[in-house]
């Protein structure tokens, strides 16, 4: 079923609670849906995004101004498909009750902790990855039996209007409505009484999504970013880390919440990165301004965003050194070259906040100790990388930082693994969600005791006397 994208899509409920209200009639009409039709509904979702896969790099790639059809397709069509068949193949063991005996003192009694659906959940959407950040945690939400409610970008109009019309032609009314509007109705969308809200997004609006579902006590999963570094060890293969590196910057123009932000580096080593990072960009970018896998920042404000930084950087003393000689045929695009900044401080506005563009500042420590003290100053980061073989340099940075998740001698792939959580940790995010741990999130996880006709609970039940005394001073022991 391939759509063609008229003109915008309607909020298919009209307002944000009618559509909310339309979510919650349906599940109070179906409370717990079989593993065919969830099986079904994960079929459904796979179709969709097969049959529309050109509308969809097309509709995205038209929001950005200019993003790779293929960056679509290998970071956002090609996970999501994998996240669907994942939990396809393994729904019929998640929704299985699991089951025991109970501990010693209530034998022969049994126990299980059986996985219920919460209810109506709502998933905000972020604009960086609009399709993968809807359907990851709507695989999750589906799997786990519940109605969705998903908002959409404001930043990724035409996205979202693809998508509300892709689902609405697919799915029953109630089951997965998508919404779209600006920041007004994103507001209106997080004090819904979702019974589970899932937000991606910066920390500064996790906060407010946070205090709106507070007022309703609606649990909340949220995504954040935050700085993320990524530390060469003093072992390390230089040549290949910046190559690994600047692969993982230049994504997306370095618009991913896990991206490397910075560079911890050896001091001496810092002319050397740079030259190697040069090779790396030649290699995968020979040209910018008509390279249509070069991707442009998102829109105009974004885009002086990054200027003004590199701008207060190079004001405040820092070498700002682009990574191609193509500065002049960018002018009149949105697209930024890749960039290293070196001689950083704390007072620089690259330093102060999530970058989110191809800026790649480079800070060199002295001993492994004086970079991890640097990691662990500042706020606890979404996704840390480490490059070196060391065992020993690798166990002590995985030991001695906190970071959401963590890849080793490479960027970004923790997240395409399905069977770890991806989630962040105090400032870059709480909760986590992919696979297993996706459908714990939207589920509710009852657990159930079964009494057996004959036990021992009358030994403890008054009138208290001496055999009571005997089996308290037993348990007690």
């Amino acid at each position: 079923m391939l759509m063609e994208l008229s003109q915008p899509a309607e909020n298919p409920a009209g307002t944000v609670h009618a559509a909310y209200t339309r979510a919650r009639t349906s599940f109070d009409q179906h409370r717990c849906p079989d593993l065919d039709e969830r099986r079904a509904s994960l079929d459904k979702l796979a179709q969709l995004l097969q049959d529309n896969a050109t509308a969809i790099q097309q509709a995205i790639s038209t929001d950005f101004g200019n993003r790779s059809s293929h960056e679509t397709q290998i970071l956002e069509l090609f996970p999501a498909l994998a996240a669907i068949r994942d939990a396809r193949r393994h729904l019929p063991k998640w929704m299985k009750p699991q089951r025991s005996w109970a501990s010693l003192w209530f034998l022969p009694a049994r126990r299980e902790l059986r996985p219920q659906p919460l209810g109506v959940v709502g998933i905000i959407v972020p604009w960086n990855y609009p399709i993968l950040l809807a359907i990851a945690p709507l695989v999750g939400a589906l799997a786990a039996g519940n109605r969705v409610l998903v908002k959409m970008s404001e930043l990724t109009p035409r996205t979202g209007e693809l998508l509300a019309q892709l689902i609405s032609a697919v799915f029953p009314s109630g089951q997965v409505i998508v919404i779209n509007g600006d920041a007004n109705v994103a507001r209106e969308f997080a004090a819904l009484p979702f019974d589970h809200l899932l937000f991606t997004g910066s920390t500064a609006v996790g906060r407010e999504v946070m205090a709106a579902a507070a007022r309703n006590l609606t649990p909340v999963t949220l995504e954040l970013g935050g700085k993320s570094p990524a530390i060469i060890g003093p072992e390390a293969d230089l040549e290949a880390a910046a190559d690994k590196i600047l692969f993982g910057k230049c994504l997306n123009a370095g618009q991913t919440c896990i991206a490397p932000d910075y560079v911890l580096l050896p001091r001496g080593q810092e002319g050397a990165f740079i030259e190697a990072a040069r090779r790396t960009v030649a290699r995968l970018y020979p040209s910018l301004a008509h390279n249509p896998d070069y991707t442009s920042i998102v829109n105009a404000r974004h885009f002086e965003r990054l200027h003004d930084c590199l701008a207060d950087a190079a004001a405040r003393g820092a070498s700002v050194i682009p990574l191609a000689t193509a500065a002049h045929e960018l002018v009149g695009t949105q697209k930024i070259v890749p960039t290293i900044v070196h001689g950083v401080d704390e007072t620089m506005r690259l330093m102060q906040a999530e970058i989110f563009g191809p800026v790649l500042p480079l800070l060199p420590y002295d001993s492994l100790n004086d970079a991890i003290g640097y990691v662990n100053d500042h706020p606890r980061p979404l996704a840390l990388y480490y490059f070196g073989d060391d065992s020993h340099h690798i166990e002590r940075v995985l030991n001695e930082t906190v970071a959401g998740g963590v890849t080793v001698n490479e960027t970004l792939l923790h997240i395409s693994q399905e069977d770890l959580p991806f989630g962040g940790v105090g400032p870059s995010g709480m909760g986590a969600y992919h696979g297993r741990y996706g459908f714990d999130t939207f589920s509710k996880l009852k657990p159930v005791f079964y009494q057996s006709k004959f036990n021992g609970l009358n030994l403890l039940k008054p009138p208290y006397g001496k055999r009571f005394e005997a089996m308290i001073k037993l348990l007690l022991k």
